[in-house]
């Protein structure tokens, strides 16, 4: 498959779960990905599984960022898709959060995915040449929101209000980005098998797994295809969605 050939990616988290997910699937259709990671070492490491390039970047890092986009830039002549996957999670009933991880949580999810969008976008609208010699401008930006941004669930407050800010940049950022060739949309799994996740008791797991139509949790790779879609040209006339990929969970 090779629908992205010639393009640019870059994937922030992308050292595991549906961020690593994701990374292999773009670089499975052709595009040059580079994969962010807090541990610049595993970052390498795991890009150089898939043949693409690693960077280390704490999201939580306004200025660092855009850093990264930039070199992304110089290095590769271009940036064609961001999919903004970095996030954290920290659960704590609501009489309980800690003002550290409300700020932390935010920071990460909310202020770093603005500054990848700003970046990134800044980036798209420059005309430029791809790797084929084929001109381009524009892009896709591929986000990453939550079915508890718009379920909510006991214990994620905080969480479930970074992703519904999330939901709501994706659909604001469409509208102010699309005169210039940028699509952005997100993606709002339900639960899926990850690192983020496997911190939550089993039987919360199996309640959540009981209550999708499907009957299951979802799988990485799942979340990683529409994202790969949303990416390419047969999603060219989309933008401004949030795409539910929970099995039915959410109607």
């Amino acid at each position: 498959m090779s629908e992205l050939a010639g393009r640019v990616a870059l994937v922030t988290g992308g050292t595991r779960g549906i961020g690593l997910a994701t990374a292999r699937a773009l670089a499975g259709a052709g595009a040059t990905v580079v994969l962010t990671g807090r541990d610049a070492a595993r970052a390498e490491a795991v890009a150089k599984e898939i043949g693409g390039h690693g960077l280390g970047l704490d999201v939580g890092d306004f200025d660092a960022v855009g850093a990264v986009v930039r070199r992304v830039v110089a290095d590769h002549g271009g940036l064609d898709v961001l999919v903004a996957n970095a996030g954290i999670m920290e659960n704590a009933l609501l009489g309980m959060v800690r003002a550290d991880a409300v700020r932390r949580t935010l920071d990460v999810n909310v202020a770093g995915t603005v500054a990848a969008v700003q970046a990134a976008a800044r980036a798209m609208a420059r005309r430029r040449t791809d790797a084929d010699g084929v001109p381009r401008q524009g892009g896709a930006i591929v986000l990453l929101a939550s079915v508890v941004g718009t379920h909510g669930a006991a214990g994620q407050a905080v969480y479930a209000a970074s992703k519904a800010a999330v939901a709501a940049l994706a659909r604001s950022a469409a509208r102010e980005l699309g005169p210039r060739g940028i699509r952005v949309n997100a993606v709002a799994p339900g639960v899926v098998r990850t690192d983020l996740t496997a911190v939550l008791p089993a039987d919360v797991l199996d309640a959540q797994a009981a209550a999708a139509p499907l009957r299951r949790l979802g799988e990485p790779e799942e979340v990683a295809d529409v994202i790969r879609f949303l990416a390419g040209d047969g999603a060219r006339y989309v933008t401004g969605q949030v795409l539910g990929v929970d099995g039915g969970l959410v109607p």
